[in-house]
């Protein structure tokens, strides 16, 4: 889980620079963004592209580590840094640039100009904010507190380098935060008098459960770590690189209304505070720079609106939208969407700085989705183009139409940063992001793919239309536990959508188990269902069996020992449950085993216990046990295999008593005749 390297921030542990690397900056990488020059690229070659283009991204996170990592090298030549990272830089990115273009010609026209994209500038500390000017609008007073900006610090622990500040050495710095009550209101109200008025909020959780990669299956499918960065998802539980479109419409999902199985997804904010998560040593995590403890949201709503100017449409299924761009502080303002505020405060929204909100306020994230879309793709080669934000007055351009604006607010219980200690006191929060990004605010980005069903998206567009406020779960759908369907355990998936209750219903699951939750295994009915928590599924008073409490008589009076089975007549089937290289064995739940014995009386084989009923109702599996060895496995009390004949797994004392009391009778019986036969022959005498 998390383990703290250093203690904490907040100890006298802390580095002896860690004031200075926080109100200082050093250089970074800054390549081309070769994925938003490709506008098109045939439906043949985009596989093939979208890999090369996440190679890319490699190339650079490898350059910008060994930047990192090569201190002294670079002290002691000036000219190391173009020669050992810079230019092979180069060298790589052209041979990946011409593997696009050779693609793409293949199946198209092949692309010009890719080739002067190939070089990288290697951005010293001075320049570090020029992709940031032309438009990005804050307020006024974003550097606080005298605290400096980001071109003070010069030399790090006598090594000559510009620290970048933060608990990885990229970010962020005392600059990258501003006061909000600096900042002058500047967020705009819709307008419009023929908009469609109305709003469809569906509930999703905040990821309690956990559920966290660094792909990006949008940009970079079937690539492992694409993003570079760990996300938060919510809605969806089944997506990765790897997720197919039939993956995504077949996944759990943790919304309330199981009819939402879109995908929501964005970067995680982290604290700066020494710690080192479970992905401190992977890869998007601690080894390129995103360090410190994951914060799960407080709050996450998300609200589809309509347009200001008229009805909107049903958003295609499938449809892939990204807002913001994950590469703003290179690649300048033009595709950033990133807005920072906190409660009380909404009405004022910074672009390019975190906000350092005052005592009882909490730090909120907006984004607001593109809601115009060109009538036919559902994605397109920068993942861009097929959608577009209205223009001001809320119109779609020519060709497009309007769909439902998603809007996403994720509140976080952070406390403004100590600055002034470098967040010893207090310490830094920043959203993850690409190594060379350095952590900053205006990186920020969301990611949307719609699982809405058709039926789901059309009330909602329906609602929005008809001026009405709406809530997914008061519509049909079924309701979820608002965080991964999770069942008791945490886990991912869980039992389809049926909420902490778990599995119900008679005869087995009633949303198939994703087999990610509480239950471990393979929930299929037929004797597969391997739950670990059923105490071998008799651990609770059975009525009608007369047992009482204990109902299992510990199990191992009735076990065979390990080189033995206990087999029921027509047994070889059974046995094939018993251990060994077969399928372990079966244990049903209490009620499953109620359910096929409703008398109480012999339960059968031991080895088939859950044939034919899946995990059980009420509650689903309300305590989880250690994993049962197989009763097969296990040698009976008594040391001898089988001690109730044919695999039985019940019996008490009652039960032993009725079946012996005849042979008691027949003893007193047989006694009784020699006594009187005795007497007889006595007689004759």
């Amino acid at each position: 889980m998390a383990v703290n390297v250093y203690a904490s921030a907040t100890e006298d542990g802390a580095p002896d620079d860690w004031v200075e690397r926080v109100a200082s900056a050093a250089g970074t990488i800054d390549c081309p963004d070769v994925g938003s020059e490709l506008t098109e690229v045939p439906e043949g070659a985009r596989e093939g592209v979208d890999k090369e283009l996440a190679a890319l991204d490699q190339q650079i996170a490898e350059a910008y580590q060994r930047l990192q990592n090569s201190v002294q090298a670079q002290q002691q030549d000036s000219g190391f840094a173009d020669n050992a990272i810079m230019n092979p830089l180069k060298e790589k990115r052209a041979a990946t640039i011409e593997r696009i273009a050779i693609a793409i010609d293949r199946v198209g026209d092949r692309p010009d100009g890719l080739d002067s994209l190939a070089a990288c500038e290697l951005r010293p500390a001075e320049n570090q904010d020029a992709g940031q000017d032309g438009g990005l609008q804050n307020g006024d007073g974003q550097n606080q507190g005298g605290q400096g900006d980001q071109n003070q610090g010069g030399q790090q622990g006598g090594q000559g380098q510009q620290g970048n500040g933060g608990q990885a050495g990229n970010g962020p710095v005392a600059a990258d935060y501003a006061d909000i009550r600096s900042v002058q209101p500047n967020a705009g109200n819709r307008g419009g008098q023929n908009g469609s008025t109305g709003s469809f909020s569906t509930d999703c959780g905040v990821n309690a459960n956990g559920v966290f990669n660094s792909d990006n299956v949008i940009v970079a499918p079937g690539v492992s770590n694409g993003a570079h960065h760990f996300h938060d998802y919510i809605g969806n539980q089944g997506n990765n690189a790897f997720a197919s479109d039939e993956d995504l419409a077949a996944a759990d999902t943790s919304c309330e209304n199981q009819g939402d199985r879109s995908s929501y997804f964005w970067p995680v904010i982290r604290l700066q505070n020494g710690t080192a998560e479970q992905d401190a040593n992977s890869p998007g995590g601690g080894i390129e720079g995103n360090a410190g403890e994951i914060v799960t949201p407080k709050e996450v709503t998300m609200t589809f609106v309509g347009s200001p100017r008229g009805e909107v449409v049903e958003m295609p299924r499938l449809l892939r939208i990204i807002t913001g761009d994950a590469k703003a502080f290179v690649n300048g303002p033009a595709n950033a969407n990133a807005s920072w505020s906190c409660t009380g405060f909404e009405d004022r929204q910074l672009k390019d700085k975190y906000p350092l909100c005052p005592s009882g306020s909490d730090v909120v994230r907006t984004f607001k989705f593109q809601s115009c879309w060109d009538g036919r793709n559902i994605d397109s080669a920068n993942h861009r183009t097929h959608v577009a934000f209205a223009a001001a007055d809320g119109s779609c351009a020519a060709g497009f139409k309007a769909i439902p604006q998603l809007v996403q607010r994720i509140v976080y219980d952070v406390d403004a940063p100590s600055l002034q200690d470098g967040g010893r006191t207090t310490p830094l929060f920043a959203v993850d992001s690409f190594p060379e990004q350095l952590h900053k605010a205006v990186t920020d980005h969301g990611d949307f793919i719609n699982v809405f069903d058709e039926d789901l998206m059309r009330a909602m567009v329906d609602c929005i239309n008809d001026g009405r406020e709406c809530d997914a779960a008061d519509l049909d759908g079924g309701q979820g536990d608002g965080d991964g369907d999770q069942g008791d355990g945490g886990g991912q998936g869980g039992d389809a959508g049926q909420g902490d209750g778990g599995d119900q219903g008679d005869g087995g699951d009633q949303g198939g188990d994703a087999g990610q939750g509480d239950d471990q295994g393979q929930d299929q009915d037929g004797g597969q269902d391997q739950d670990q928590d059923q105490d071998q599924g008799q651990d609770q008073e059975q009525p009608g069996n007369g047992q009482g409490e204990g109902a299992d008589q510990d199990q191992d009076e009735n076990a065979a020992e390990p080189s033995e089975t206990a087999q029921a007549p027509g047994g070889a089937d059974d046995q094939a449950n018993q251990g060994g290289d077969k399928e372990p064995q079966v244990l049903g739940s209490v009620k499953a085993t109620q359910r096929g014995n409703p008398a109480g009386g012999e339960q059968g084989d031991q080895g088939d216990r859950g044939e034919g009923a899946d995990d059980a109702g009420d509650g689903g599996d309300a305590v989880a046990a250690p994993e049962q060895t197989p009763a097969a496995n296990v040698p009976s009390a008594a040391g001898q295999p089988g001690a109730q004949g044919s695999g039985s797994a019940s019996g008490s004392l009652a039960e032993t008593g009725s079946q012996l009391w005849p042979a008691m009778i027949g003893g007193v019986a047989v006694l009784a005749g020699v006594v009187l036969l005795r007497r007889v022959r006595r007689g004759n005498y």
